[in-house]
């Protein structure tokens, strides 16, 4: 303790620690044995202190104030003990480099300490303060990593709930246009969301939990180690060995990773929904075979119910999800295309900024932009096509509302159509590797759609 909190525990007449204290009615404390000696041989019984005359010729023990004085007493006994040589009884003044421990003057003259080095106390105390700073510091980044990706597990557990009640509400609007008889219907897709949602929200539970664990372990080491810092020297160096073992021995953690694919799967939910029941809802039905994923949009994209259109809108606070594009205002299909021949149509309208083309998975995953992009787009009033392994090149088009993408893989042709004039725009050859997503980008509020398909039912017959 310090010399005033000892000036706060020594009695006023003594000038000692308080024994068996007792407090009056002024409040003031005194030692049972230094108050009635005072009071010897006085007519009445009155505080030293104030003079104030106390109505009580055997006052209360003071019971807070003994138990601290006894603490103290003990703190002091304790340290006065450590300062001590156990081999010597001499005051512990250096400190022993190859023994790494205290010792007296008489200890570094002994045929154990022969020709070792030695560190007066204070150095000594003050370099091995320093080794525990650095060995704490890979743990504090990493407490401090943890509690970051914990911040944004929780953020995404919290967007998995919304993701949930928006998702059953669309559910439920486009199950509503169909009838009584779909109710059943109904009942399933939202048992196969809540389950979804149980089993994600559990899933991102247990990532929390862990991550919980690491950090209480994480800061139960360093606290602990941070306590033995305060400690005075001796004391200090003398749990110093165990300290670093402490520390040494303590498992690191691999660095956190948020969970990939814990969202919501919404296209499951939502995508082709109609389509999906189209038996018995024949004139409802639409197909849209390529689906806009909420979970790949930048936060400035705004994707429709149904997922297949896109804006631009006001940023959304979004989980950092693995999945989410890394390419500014884009957004990906939901499935990506490595074998086959694919076609989808996009509905442009007057939007005066966009992209179209597919994105290769590696790129959109790494982050940087790689030989994996191949697109049109329109910007500042002019078409132009552009690739990551081609210049770009300006197209001689005049307008354009309807374009069709024709995705041949195996062939390696990337082809873009006027679906007005049924005429070429441009066409891509490369030799397609990997997985390529259809790609959008647009920094405009008005929508670009990927339109519908005909849907035609025909019931093959047995030969």
């Amino acid at each position: 303790m310090s010399s005033t909190s000892e000036y706060d525990l020594s009695c006023p007449v003594c000038h000692d620690i308080f024994k068996d204290p007792v407090v009056l009615s002024c409040s003031h404390s005194f030692c049972r044995d230094c108050l009635q000696e005072w009071w010897k041989g006085k007519i009445t019984n009155d505080c030293p202190c104030c003079k104030r005359k106390s109505s009580k010729r055997e006052p209360p023990c003071n019971l807070a104030l003994k138990n601290l004085c006894e603490t103290f007493l003990l703190e002091r006994n304790q340290r006065a003990a450590d300062a001590i040589c156990s081999l010597h009884s001499e005051k512990l003044k250096i400190f022993c480099l190859d023994h790494q421990e205290p010792v007296c003057v008489i200890c570094r003259d002994s045929k154990m300490h022969n020709n070792h080095k030695f560190r007066p106390i204070d150095e000594a105390a003050q370099d091995h303060r320093q080794e525990i700073q650095c060995l704490l510091k890979p743990l504090k980044e990493k407490l401090e990593l943890f509690e970051k990706v914990k911040e944004k597990c929780n953020q995404t557990e919290k967007h998995i709930k919304v993701q949930a009640q928006q998702t059953e509400g669309q559910i439920k609007e486009q199950f509503k246009k169909l009838h009584q008889f779909l109710q059943e219907e109904e009942k399933v897709r939202i048992a196969a969301l809540r389950e979804e949602e149980e089993k994600k929200c559990r899933m991102m539970k247990e990532k929390i939990d862990g991550l919980s664990r690491d950090i209480a372990a994480l800061s139960n080491t360093i606290k602990i180690s941070e306590k033995e810092l305060k400690a005075e020297d001796i004391s200090f160096l003398k749990n110093y060995k165990a300290a670093v073992r402490r520390i040494q021995q303590r498992p690191v953690p691999h660095d956190p990773q948020l969970v990939s694919g814990a969202l919501i799967d919404a296209v499951k939910h939502l995508g082709n929904l109609t389509f999906n029941i189209w038996n018995k809802m024949k004139k409802m039905v639409s197909y849209t075979p390529v689906l806009l994923d909420p979970n790949t949009a930048d936060p400035e994209l705004i994707v429709s119910e149904d997922l297949s259109s896109v804006r631009s809108g006001k940023r959304q606070q979004l989980p950092q999800n693995p999945e989410r594009t890394k390419f500014t205002c884009s957004v990906i299909n939901s499935v990506g295309y490595s074998s086959g021949t694919h076609v989808w149509d996009v509905d442009v309208g007057d939007n005066t900024d966009w992209e179209l083309g597919v994105l290769r998975e590696f790129v959109q995953t790494s982050g940087q932009l790689q030989s994996g992009l191949w697109r049109i787009l329109f910007s500042n009033g002019k078409f132009s096509a552009f690739s990551t392994s081609d210049p770009e090149k300006e197209l001689s088009v005049n307008k354009l509302k309807r374009i069709r993408v024709h995705l041949d893989f195996e062939r390696g042709k990337l082809a873009f159509l006027d679906l007005d004039t049924n005429t070429n725009i441009h066409s891509f050859a490369h030799r397609f590797t990997g997985t390529l997503f259809p790609y959008i980008y647009t920094e405009n509020p008005l929508p670009l759609k990927i339109l519908p398909v005909n849907v035609s039912v025909a019931v093959e017959k047995h030969r």
